[in-house]
């Protein structure tokens, strides 16, 4: 539904107008002064704005500017009833769509209307081929499983279906949420991500619907939640396994529903949003297990999508480190057999996430252009050894001490490969609880989640 925003000082034309396009199947919404129509433009995903020339505060050709500057995709109808030509020629020249005199003709408005939107369409319409044809570039690969991914983005976004997104740490699922997106109605709206697994369960209401100034101690201001900010647009819940139970009622309200409350207020605020959500859990199994609402689930599960393992796509790997070694401004690198062949039997448990990582060392650390088995494996274990993971006893084994290949590598290298041997090794020591293993090491919970996906290490329940 496209938004229409009149701003005009006499209540009688703001309302009536409100009516006709009301009638017509338009969203409106109304502002006494310019000033109140700009902070309603920042709020809202206004198609045309229906602008006054005498206004008190702000004078409505000073907007028309403001506005074109601001909002360049908004169409401005101006009106007046003390029109003259040299104002008509100003408010054309400053990108004004059309210039009424009052009394209004209503059917002159409409029409006027009508051409305007039909040109935000056809703009919309351009921008969502163009983001078409770059889906292929930025879901890269020519295995089927990333071509099957590729055709089902299409045909879901096309819908406002919630779409529910799984695989393992690392394997892309925020990639798919975003071209989703990108190729809905809803692209030139918000995205908003929520990661559910980093905020506190005493924080998860206040975050997601927002409060009002002093709903609780530290509430100093009004604050609006991620639904209200989403609303018209996307919102992306990453890691909703993690959500606990009493989230997860609010959240299939809110879903159920299409309307939020603030903390600490009683008015209902309705919301547009299209949730996508996205998990590394089998939810089935947490459904058996009560630890994930079924009702819930059913709600999400509308679209499912898998982005499988990069060790099961065998054949993007390559194409994807290319990609990310041009993306690092990586001069042109050459593999051998034996190097190609090592890229496609190593098991990946990062996910593209760690061949990103790997891209990154190899535009660093790499002197020569043509990479062969020995020098690949030494950029995924420094210790000079040849021997690949499941070989290597001293990697295996190397969560209960440094390791040489620790000591021997760059401090960035060194940093990472400590970071992530000794969250291993403290998950492993408390069970994989991750409550005991943050409690252990001194770190919040939520922030221990997030450590552990940006490494690519692996949850277990």
């Amino acid at each position: 539904m496209h938004k229409i925003l009149i701003i005009d000082d006499e209540r009688t034309i703001r309302t009536t107008i409100s009516e006709i396009m009301g009638d017509e199947g338009y969203e409106t919404y109304t502002a006494e002064d310019a000033v109140l129509g700009i902070e309603l433009l920042s709020q809202n995903e206004i198609s045309i704005v229906i602008l006054d020339v005498l206004l008190p505060k702000m004078g409505g050709i000073e907007a028309l500017e403001k506005i074109r500057a601001l909002w360049p995709e908004t169409e401005v109808i101006v009106i007046s009833g003390h029109a003259n030509i040299d104002t008509a020629v100003k408010a054309v020249k400053l990108g004004a769509f059309d210039y009424l005199e009052k009394p209004l003709s209503i059917d002159k408005l409409l029409t006027v209307c009508r051409n305007a939107l039909s040109l935000v369409r056809l703009r919309e319409e351009n921008a969502a081929l163009k983001r078409g044809s770059n889906i292929e570039n930025e879901l890269i690969g020519v295995s089927p499983q990333i071509e099957q991914i590729r055709a089902l983005i299409k045909q879901a976004a096309a819908s406002n279906a919630r779409i529910l997104i799984t695989g393992e740490n690392g394997s892309g699922k925020e990639l798919v949420a975003r071209a989703v997106h990108k190729l809905s109605s809803r692209a030139n709206a918000p995205f908003v991500e929520v990661n559910c697994a980093a905020i506190p369960d005493s924080l998860i209401e206040s975050e997601l619907f927002g409060h009002e100034k002093g709903a609780f101690t530290d509430a100093a201001s009004r604050r609006r939640g991620r639904f209200e900010l989403a609303s018209g647009g996307t919102l992306f819940l990453d890691e909703i396994g993690d959500m606990s139970l009493t989230a997860q009622a609010k959240v299939l309200r809110a879903i159920q529903e299409q309307k939020i409350e603030r903390v600490g207020s009683e008015k209902s605020i309705p919301v547009d949003v299209r949730i996508v959500s996205a998990t590394n859990k089998n939810l089935e199994e947490a459904c058996d297990k009560g630890l994930f609402r079924q009702d819930l689930f059913f709600r999400l599960n509308v679209i499912p999508v898998h982005m499988s393992a990069l060790r099961e796509r065998q054949d993007d790997i390559e194409p994807l480190l290319h990609h990310f070694l041009r993306e690092a401004g990586a001069r042109v690198f050459t593999f051998d057999e034996d190097a190609r062949t090592y890229l496609k039997e190593y098991p990946w448990p990062g996910n593209v996430r760690e061949l990103k990582n790997l891209a990154e060392r190899i535009a660093v650390l790499c002197d020569d252009d043509n990479i062969g088995r020995d020098a690949l494996i030494n950029l995924f274990f420094p210790d000079k050894s040849g021997k690949s993971r499941n070989e290597n006893n001293k990697t295996a084994s190397c969560q209960n001490s440094l390791g040489a290949d620790i000591l021997e590598s760059s401090y960035s290298l060194a940093k990472e490969l400590f970071e992530k041997r000794y969250l291993e090794y403290q998950l492993k020591k408390n069970d994989y609880v991750m409550s005991r293993a943050a409690e252990a090491i001194g770190m919040y919970p939520g922030n221990l989640h997030a450590k552990l996906r940006k490494l690519g290490i692996e949850k277990k329940i």
